[in-house]
């Protein structure tokens, strides 16, 4: 791998054996991105495209149509079966080193709830309900999802989760994994170099691995960071801690939160729209709207899905394959129209694309990633 995960308090430490067999999983998640999947260009462009013009006298002309005949390919099949077996191997590479180190874990975390000097903060909702598109499938394959375990000091999903991101990107979101923050970062920074926030809003953090950066970069600044998984939060905020940033994490769900309106400076998300579903989509928009005070910012990145059937339908292994089960929907939908029928306004509101060079090695496609970002302006 690129980079190995920088250890930091709360981190579960590997074994050797242990170690020996995450470098391995990352490895190869790294090989078959870089040198199996791109193979699935040569198979479109001299078996399965001519074939599909041969029996329907055009090219296809969208993934859905495309995926019966891509599926039926051998090659296809052996990069998706290996695909999906590296996430399944990622999962059970990095649980044993989290179960085996939870009690002195979960005693860190509560220690720096309980006593020294804290930064941030942490606040817990266990009356929440949970949208059916976090409950429905374990996302990821993750197993038991983002929630975990129902135990009042449950934190193993948020280790667990940090340790396989690394993996799962065969390291190319950096040492902290921290690198989509960075990458929103410098697109805010280039867009609107003028705009010093004094109050930011990270919605679906997760851990908040991307949500630090802007602490680090807004130093004083409030950082309030949402989530509607527990576990994810008490992990998240024992590790903001454990790294010197001060971070104000609750749980709450982005389609409605309990904050003033006019709150925040800059609503933001770290590619967290795709985990979602149609309708929560509009009522977030709404929610970012209602946050935002007159002249704030909202910032939304989000995957790409590809220019051509064939990108399209490659992007889109994810939702079938991966329990991404809204991410197919995302590839053709308007997210600026979202925005603007919440009310956005303006030549500000739309959808651009943030490309930036990065080391081949860490390349996730044949071409080099163009991320999108949703922007608008209150």
């Amino acid at each position: 791998m690129k980079h190995a995960l920088e250890p930091h308090a709360m981190t579960a430490t590997p074994r050797h054996d242990e170690r020996e067999r995450q470098a391995f999983v990352g490895a190869l998640r790294g090989h078959l991105a870089r040198r199996v999947m791109p193979g699935n260009y040569q198979v479109y462009a001299q078996r399965v495209g001519p074939a599909f013009e041969r029996e329907h006298g055009r090219p296809p002309q969208h993934h859905a149509e495309l995926r019966p005949v891509m599926e039926r390919d051998p090659y296809y099949q052996f990069w998706s079966a290996m695909q999906r077996c590296s996430q399944q191997l990622m999962w059970d590479a990095v649980i044993d080193p989290v179960e085996r180190e939870l009690p002195r874990l979960k005693a860190r975390a509560d220690g720096r709830r309980s006593g020294g000097r804290r930064r941030g903060s942490l606040r817990l909702d266990p009356a929440l309900p949970m949208p059916r598109y976090h409950t429905a499938v374990d996302i990821h394959l993750q197993p038991g999802g983002y929630h975990g375990g129902a135990a009042p000091d449950e934190l193993a999903a948020g280790a667990i989760y940090d340790q396989g991101l690394n993996i799962y990107s065969h390291g190319s979101m950096g040492p902290r994994n921290e690198y989509l923050g960075e990458l929103l970062l410098s697109f805010f920074r280039r867009a609107f170099p003028d705009l010093r926030p004094r109050r930011i809003l990270d919605m679906g953090c997760a851990i908040g691995n991307s949500t630090l950066p802007w602490g680090r970069a807004f130093p004083r600044a409030r950082i309030d960071a949402i989530d509607v998984a527990a576990p994810q939060l008490r992990y998240g905020h024992a590790r903001a801690e454990a790294l010197g940033v001060p971070v104000h994490f609750s749980q709450q769900n982005a389609e409605r939160t309990d904050f003033p309106d006019g709150s925040f400076d800059l609503v933001l998300s770290h590619i967290m729209l795709h985990e979602t579903a149609r309708g929560a989509l509009s009522r977030i928009m709404g929610e970012c709207h209602r946050l935002l005070r007159p002249g704030g910012v909202m910032l939304h990145l989000e995957i790409p899905r590809g220019r051509t059937v064939l990108e399209n339908f490659l992007y889109n292994w994810e939702s079938w394959n991966n329990n991404e089960t809204f991410g197919q929907y995302m590839t053709h939908l308007d997210l600026a129209a979202l925005a603007r029928a919440q009310g956005f306004v303006g030549e500000e509101t739309g959808v651009v694309e943030h490309k930036v060079q990065r080391d081949p090695e860490q390349r996730l496609y044949a071409e080099e990633t163009a991320w999108k970002v949703l922007v608008a302006r209150r």
